[in-house]
């Protein structure tokens, strides 16, 4: 039929859905040559062929569709480090971010709060060779001297990682990050941004808020961010 239908009988868009379509035949037919055999890119939607579905393995919902990021939260502001559709390994986006934050502020972090899986041989090294701690037990049997040392810094990074736990939350609940209905990849995650930058917005009104009350009232408050010190990772 096309061959037969005058030139430029498609629009654009429908070129582009009829590649999809061509897409999700060929991937429907390998998955019933051999349904035990994964798909690569498996395209879920035709609408939006870039959207992947990303087993997470949650009891209400076990398989995911929409945009993966990777957080870092630097003394209570928020940046994207990483954003994606498809399902990527969040271990091994810990150099690009300690990168990513000397990019920024000119020095590596004093420190990084991170979850388990950061912590593997590779980001270890790194975190060695340019004096950033890195959140953990010690590989190696610990010293006497030192177990309630690390047991003390232990509790104390994980006081100083419930507001980083806390953002994926805040962005969901109150911002609508778990509401984006954007059509386009480049606009959902331009959308995305968005919400991390009004977050961030509100932080420094609170900071403002917090000064002047403190210098019209003279009140003693909890501290203002003023430095830059510690990165904390989810994603």
């Amino acid at each position: 039929m096309l061959i037969e239908a005058p030139e430029n009988t498609l629009t654009e868009r429908q070129k582009k859905r009829l590649d999809t379509i061509r897409k999700v035949a060929a991937q429907q037919r390998k998955h019933a040559e051999d349904p035990r055999k994964s798909i690569s890119d498996r395209i879920v939607n035709l609408r939006q062929p870039h959207i992947r579905p990303i087993v997470r393995g949650k009891a209400g919902a076990p398989v995911e569709f929409g945009q993966k990021l990777n957080f870092s939260v630097v003394d209570g502001f928020t940046f994207i480090d990483n954003q994606s559709f498809d399902n990527f390994n969040e271990g091994i986006t810990l150099i690009d971010s300690a990168r990513k934050y000397r990019k920024r502020h000119g020095c590596w972090p004093e420190a990084i709060l991170a979850d388990s899986i950061y912590r593997n041989k590779e980001n270890r090294k790194f975190c060695k060779e340019h004096g950033i701690r890195l959140s953990g037990p010690r590989l190696g049997r610990p010293k006497a001297d030192e177990i309630e040392a690390d047991k003390a810094q232990a509790w104390r990074d994980s006081c100083d990682r419930n507001i980083v736990e806390s953002r994926n939350g805040i962005a969901k609940r109150r911002y609508g990050l778990n509401r984006i209905l954007a059509y386009l990849d480049c606009t959902a995650k331009s959308e995305a941004a968005y919400i991390v930058f009004a977050m961030n917005a509100a932080l420094c009104l609170r900071i403002l808020l917090r000064l002047f009350f403190r210098q019209r009232f003279h009140l003693i408050l909890c501290p203002v961010y003023t430095k830059f010190e510690n990165i904390e990772l989810f994603s």
